[in-house]
């Protein structure tokens, strides 16, 4: 049998881990969470000029 082999059929580390299932899906509620937050902040930026666009004096 391999190393390689022998790597593969031992069991995933347990404890705090970053292999651990509940560490990526808070990473990935995270990223969520800031994608989300960081579209609606570019779309209040850009309802913002359209409103002062509106409100220019001309």
């Amino acid at each position: 049998m391999s190393d390689g082999a022998r790597d593969q059929n031992q069991p995933a580390p347990e404890g705090g881990g970053a292999g651990n299932e509940s560490w990526k899906e808070k990473g990935v509620a995270l990223r969520a969470f800031f994608y989300i937050f960081g579209t609606h902040l570019f779309a209040g930026f850009v309802w913002l000029l359209f409103y002062v666009g509106e409100h220019a004096h001309k």
